[in-house]
């Protein structure tokens, strides 16, 4: 499997039949030239994982790709005009001919007096890899591959490494990381408290990366 990182929540994933390109945000760049793509996946509707005004020229470009999102992004990408796919939480879709699990259905919880909103994760090739979105989804087989959010208005570092020492991935790809000034710090603590036998690896921002 191959992996880059475009920034915060985006990556784009090569599975070796499937080039999948999940949540390209507005802290996200350089994905809008990405081309090749199966599908285009969404975890939730905040801007930092859907970038609307981008949305409609990475379509364009990729004519063959699938547009897949949880039930509130779905509504903002159809109401652009775009075609749409919903998943929901036991969904379980092929794309590029990779199974593809939708787990979760809320996003983690900001503040109680914040209404919540759907948010789903995505478990691809049999749980060759995950990304949770904005939630720290436990999933019901082993990950191999764990996209890690870092730092969030929803998240604190302690929470993430004990998240991470539950998933018990083989590699924890730190993500969801442009709100820190310093995320360096957040991943040396994720490699020092993380479990044994887990690989927490930094990747390269742009880079093409074999995981």
């Amino acid at each position: 499997m191959r992996i880059v990182h475009f920034g915060h929540a985006c990556v784009l994933l090569e599975t070796g039949s499937a080039r999948l390109l999940l949540d390209p945000g507005t802290l996200a760049s350089g994905f809008e030239t990405v081309r090749g793509l199966d599908a285009i996946l969404f975890t939730h509707q905040h801007h930092d994982h859907l970038d609307l005004d981008r949305l409609p020229a990475l379509v364009a470009g990729n004519p063959d790709a699938a547009v897949v999102a949880d039930p509130g992004s779905a509504e903002q990408i159809n109401a652009r005009g775009l075609s749409c796919r919903t998943a929901r939480p036991g969904d379980t879709l092929s794309l590029g001919g990779v199974p593809v699990e939708v787990v979760g259905g809320d996003h983690a919880v900001i503040h109680p007096d914040l209404p919540n909103i759907p948010n789903v994760g995505y478990l691809v090739g049999h749980g060759a890899f995950l990304h949770p979105g904005d939630s720290f989804v436990l999933p019901h087989r082993p990950v191999d591959v764990l996209a890690l959010p870092t730092g969030a208005p929803w998240l604190k570092a302690s929470e993430a490494v004990d998240y991470l020492r539950a998933v018990r991935p083989r590699v924890a790809v730190p993500i969801h990381e442009a709100v820190l000034a310093s995320p360096q710090l957040h991943h040396t603590l994720f490699q020092n408290l993380a479990p044994e036998g887990t690989e927490v690896r930094v990747l390269r921002r742009g880079e093409l990366t074999e995981v």
